[in-house]
């Protein structure tokens, strides 16, 4: 496929969408002045899905389920594979693609909204065509790889005001949100110094050699798939070999952002928001086992350290993942469970999880466990939970699942509760983690200046690699 294929058609349509640095856009009909606000309030969103394998088909059943989405375009780079099919047998209306670039082109006004379930390293320039274009957009986490893209990606959604933005931590519309924003602005939670967020089950590399020296073999690319399509803005191009798709794109550097990318937006999400961490002042890698420079370590710890925000203190949060890397567990902890709400992780392993994916939040005054994604706080000791329980807030209920929040914003009806406004600077939070990970150092961050002031190859990955020819023009806003 030659990447200047569709350059100038597409060149042309966004040049046509986008006016000057005012952000106005020339909006298709279904939008009006109000973000998200559609022409009927009883219509249908129609929905454009891009990336309908694994966890992309699981987003577009969620969607399906809402009664609210009219899934009129189905768009993958392996449009011939097992998991692919059997999400295109479900809508055998849409109309299908295998680039989203010819997607959009085709039938740009017949799309309302996107939904993107893509490798982590593609999430950017789909997510910033989209919004180019005046489509609402859901993006699952992390919302990009780089924290340069999610600086790209927050500064978009403040140029095009009328686009919806939502990062798929579906927990983010849950009992675990409404809960822990009650419990703030009610004062249960407050003067936070330290949280543990831990995510100790067995992930798809810890099989792998640490000793690595290059990237795995070439193997045959499968008929179906666009392997050079589905290096997205890569410049950096690798040869095809089974351990990097499906899933397994996740263990990379190049390609994904390892457990805190994976679990960190389901178990940090609501603490980073509500206790107004933004972004932190240094960034500690306190262990990494099996570090290597090409997939990420068997056990990591990192220590993210925030600064005092206003009358809030500093808060230090310590990141656990890895099998035999479980964290201090503080005395009437009580019982780990497994919670039927935790989706089990996607390692293809039988291997029993000895703690639940969670966070230990430890105040001046009190001490909380929870899980992650939409499971609620306890407060521990036990006993101190039930001597509190009387004066504890009522708690309201969600209105609506994530997915359905998504589309009542697209139609003017609610607010998104994970806009790039708060998901970004979330997202950036582990990009860098990352990076610390990568180079097995410490870092320190200049919060104003977004820069990092003691490390040179850790600051220039903060921007990271120019994209490949042909895809420039989403790096520009």
């Amino acid at each position: 496929m030659a990447i200047t294929e569709h350059t100038n058609s597409r060149r042309k349509f966004i040049k046509q969408s986008a006016v000057g640095a005012t952000g106005l856009l020339l909006l298709p009909s279904f939008l009006k002045a109000s973000r998200g606000l559609m022409t009927g309030a009883n219509e249908k969103v129609n929905l454009a899905c891009i990336g309908i394998g694994n966890r992309g088909g699981e987003i577009i059943a969620e969607f399906g389920k809402t009664g609210l989405a009219n899934i009129v375009a189905l768009c993958d780079v392996d449009m011939g594979a097992p998991q692919t099919v059997k999400v295109m047998n479900m809508f055998p209306a849409a109309k299908r693609f295998q680039d989203f670039r010819k997607m959009f082109d085709q039938m740009g006004n017949q799309i309302d909204a996107v939904c993107i379930g893509v490798p982590d390293h593609s999430h950017f320039p789909i997510t910033m065509h989209a919004m180019m274009l005046g489509k609402h957009v859901y993006v699952e986490k992390p919302m990009a790889r780089t924290f340069r893209e999610n600086e790209l990606l927050m500064k978009a959604a403040r140029k095009y005001k009328n686009v919806v933005t939502q990062m798929g931590n579906q927990g983010h519309s849950e009992a675990n949100y409404f809960q822990f924003k009650t419990w703030v602005e009610a004062g249960v939670i407050k003067d936070v110094t330290k949280i543990t967020a831990h995510m100790n089950s067995p992930r798809r590399w810890h099989g792998w050699d640490p000793a690595i020296k290059n990237f795995p073999a070439m193997e045959s690319t499968p008929a179906s798939l666009d392997w050079d399509l589905w290096h997205s803005a890569v410049r950096k191009q690798h040869n095809y070999n089974r351990d990097f798709v499906n899933g397994q794109w996740r263990c990379w550097y190049d390609f994904g952002m390892g457990a805190l990318g994976d679990w960190g937006a389901h178990i940090l999400d609501t603490a980073h928001q509500f206790l107004d961490l933004g972004l932190p002042e240094e960034v500690n890698s306190l262990k990494s086992t099996g570090h290597n420079n090409f997939f990420f370590p068997m056990s990591s710890t990192i220590e993210f350290k925030f600064p005092k925000r206003g009358d809030k203190p500093p808060v230090t949060i310590t990141w656990y993942d890895g099998i035999d890397n479980l964290p201090p567990i503080p005395e009437g902890y009580g019982v780990s469970g497994l919670d039927p709400n935790i989706p089990p992780p996607s390692t293809g392993t039988l291997e029993p999880v000895k703690l639940n994916p969670g966070k230990i939040i430890y105040s001046k005054d009190l001490t909380f466990k929870g899980a992650s994604h939409g499971s609620t706080l306890s407060i521990i000791p036990e006993q101190k939970a039930k001597e509190l329980q009387s004066q504890l807030p009522q708690v309201p209920l969600s209105t609506s699942n994530h997915y359905k929040n998504f589309l009542l914003a697209c139609k003017g009806l609610e607010e998104t509760r994970s806009p790039f406004e708060i998901a970004g600077p979330l997202s950036q939070v582990f990009s860098l983690g990352v990076l610390a990970q990568q180079t097995n150092g410490q870092l320190k961050f200049d919060r104003a200046k977004k820069k990092i002031t003691n490390h040179s190859l850790a600051n220039s990955l903060l921007e990271g690699a120019p994209p490949r020819k042909g895809w420039e023009q989403y790096y520009k806003v």
